[in-house]
């Protein structure tokens, strides 16, 4: 059950999670160190990078395209780190292995809500086309059809996704998990603990990002407090109160839409539809021909941003779902691998 939350205030569940994971008591090897800090300083160049170079960037298809494509390449990071550590599935803690396959799936419900969610705001493009299509001609019926379409897009564009709203409390229980097992007599095991933290950090706050502004709602967006310790808490810190003021700004500015390319779309819409409510050919014919012009350019825009985001959020979903697999492969394997060695050792039986 997801708990209730204000919007400012920062979300730090049980206790320091950097406590949990911290080196303390096993020196790390220059090589394991080496491979940490490595990845920790790309992590911080990338959250550096989300950095929008304007304002306006933030809640932009084109902006949160690219949030993902760095979601993405993080992810991809966490594999390449496992591999490097040398630390086969074998040797890894159940507990770490359940924490891995809950948080994979709890992403991939999250995934085709954000799919779902793009998918239906694209199916207003047709109810735009057929816009275009109608003021095309110059008949008063075809202006009613025109504004019939209109009122549907606005209908269906307001409308909420209820697979959206259900990640609030995906995200609440990922937040939750953010405190990872403590890590015993293992130093591969602490460094991979550690990356892992911020990998998940990463996620929770692109996610909540998403789906703040798929929902319609701020109150359920993430602020984390990150131990200094990390070498991408600055990077993180300061992304998270640009974006995140920036988003709060936006909301309680009371708009139609936060989505930015939807929101231009939006405003042609209004400056349109006054001209056409009365059925009959618009008196300023070249303020008419404008409005057209501008919205054929934005729907087009409009589209083709979901699209190319949808693309990217599958992208996401593959990675997530591959890593799964991989992970469900080597645990089959691992345990073939000890049925078989029992089977040949004389007969003897271990209970557990």
């Amino acid at each position: 059950m997801s708990r209730p939350q204000e919007p400012h205030r920062p979300f730090f569940s049980f206790g320091n999670p950097f406590r949990m994971i911290s080196p303390k008591g096993s020196q790390l090897s220059p090589r394991l160190l080496s491979l940490l800090n490595a990845f920790e300083e790309t992590l911080a160049e990338r959250l550096r990078k989300l950095h929008p170079k304007d304002k306006n960037d933030v809640l932009s298809l084109s902006w949160m395209k690219y949030a993902i494509e760095s979601l993405c390449e993080t992810h991809t990071d966490i594999k390449s780190l496992i591999t490097d550590l040398e630390l086969p599935v074998t040797d890894w803690d159940e507990k770490w292995i359940d924490v891995y396959l809950d948080i994979s799936v709890k992403l991939l419900d999250i995934c085709i809500a954000f799919s779902s969610e793009l998918s239906r705001l694209n199916q207003g493009h047709l109810l735009l086309q057929c816009v275009l299509h109608n003021l095309e001609s110059d008949t008063p019926k075809q202006f009613v059809r025109a504004r019939s379409s209109l009122d549907s897009w606005r209908q269906q564009i307001s409308s909420k996704n209820l697979r959206v709203l259900n990640c609030h409390s995906i995200l609440d229980n990922l937040v939750e998990s953010l405190d990872l097992p403590k890590v015993k007599n293992s130093a591969k095991g602490k460094v991979l603990m550690r990356a892992m933290y911020g990998v998940k950090v990463q996620t929770v706050f692109v996610c909540s990002i998403f789906a703040a502004a798929f929902s319609g709602s701020s109150k359920k967006l993430l602020d984390l407090e990150v131990p200094k310790a990390f070498l991408w808490a600055q990077a993180y810190s300061n992304l998270q109160t640009i974006v995140n003021g920036e988003i709060r700004e936006i909301f309680s500015s009371g708009r139609f839409t936060v989505l930015k390319e939807l929101e231009a779309v939006d405003s042609i819409v209004k400056r349109l539809y006054p001209m056409i409510q009365d059925g009959f050919e618009p008196v300023e014919v070249d303020a008419f021909q404008h409005s057209v012009s501008d919205l054929r350019t934005g729907a087009e825009r409009l589209s083709q941003g979901l699209d190319f985001l949808a693309k990217e959020v599958d992208v996401f979903f593959k990675i997530v779902l591959s890593g799964r697999d991989a992970l469900l492969c080597n645990l089959r394997a691992s345990s073939s691998v000890g049925d078989t060695m029992l089977a040949t050792n004389g007969g003897e039986q271990i209970v557990r």
